[in-house]
């Protein structure tokens, strides 16, 4: 099957002029290039398609690589694939053949209609009129899923080369969180698999930024880091992954998905955070001493 991207690219990196630090950024779930084949197969208008978009987040943090770190963003929305998730996390009924043990069909993602090829957008709304065919999952999976991983691994060992360390800091925006009787709704939530993917000091720093720019920040709840943070976050290893949610209602309209007047200041916040990791000696926060390779080899 032709990829639905056969005449222009699923994603990008972007790459700055000089690697400054070793830090990656990762926004999976921005991307707002809709195939027309996908829009023929759903059942849903341009807009509502559109609600499960991290819409913007790409443009918060796109100062990222002109600051010295690189960029790696979705043009593929997530609606139509979401590279989040484990390669082959499927439901079966949304296919027309049956799937074998192989895939991954009973995770709690799965069950919620928010697998590997999405079965539902935001409020449940089911995306297709018709059940798919695995050469359409092969197409997405194979041809977009797998490059697209590479590509991260690739900025992240290219950073681990040059510094001794990387840092993955992947970008996604959330839907407004009502506040609860125990405490205020969080602006901001961190994701760090409850410790077990960034080292605590460069945690507490993300969180001190947002603090200090009156947002209420959580960590972990309700969202503690998907897919990629879980993967990619081995801090034995040198290799660090954080995840960070940012409250959509903060810069746009969730219904429009237009940026509202809070847009200009929340990418500023944004871009000093970046600006403020970038300065960081990330090796010593996370007790990594660089060894350069030539030293290694002798």
């Amino acid at each position: 099957m032709r990829s639905d991207y056969w005449d222009q690219p699923a994603f990008e990196t972007i790459r700055p002029r000089r690697l400054v630090a070793p830090l990656v950024f990762n926004s999976a779930h921005s991307g707002r290039v809709y195939p027309e084949r996908f829009l023929a197969m759903t059942r849903l208008d341009h807009l509502s398609i559109r609600q499960s978009e991290d819409a913007w987040v790409d443009d918060l943090f796109a100062r990222a690589p002109h600051l010295g770190a690189p960029m790696l963003r979705a043009h593929f929305p997530r609606a139509y694939l979401d590279v989040n998730r484990e390669p082959w996390e499927l439901d079966p009924t949304m296919f027309v053949e049956p799937l074998s043990d192989r895939f991954n069909t009973t995770s709690p993602r799965v069950a919620a209609g928010l697998g590997t090829l999405a079965r539902v957008v935001a409020e449940n709304k089911p995306i297709y009129r018709d059940r798919l065919t695995l050469d359409d999952a092969r197409m997405r999976i194979e041809g977009i899923y797998h490059p697209y991983h590479a590509a991260l691994q690739t900025l992240l060992s290219e950073a681990m080369s040059a510094f001794g360390v990387a840092v993955l800091i992947d970008c996604h925006s959330m839907p407004r969180i009502t506040r609860t009787s125990e405490r205020a709704a969080p602006d901001i939530v961190l994701g760090d698999r409850y410790g077990t993917t960034c080292a605590p000091g460069l945690v507490d720093l993300v969180e001190t930024i947002f603090i200090s720019a009156g947002l209420k920040v959580a960590r972990n709840r309700p969202y503690a880091g998907g897919f990629s943070t879980r993967t990619y976050g081995r801090p034995q290893h040198g290799v660090h992954a954080l995840q960070i949610e940012i409250s959509r209602h903060l810069y746009m309209n969730e219904v429009t998905l237009a940026r509202n007047e809070g847009f200009e200041a929340i990418k500023m916040l944004v871009e000093r955070l970046i600006f403020t990791l970038l300065g960081l000696d990330i090796a010593a926060l996370t007790g990594r001493r660089h060894i350069p390779e030539s030293a290694a080899a002798e």
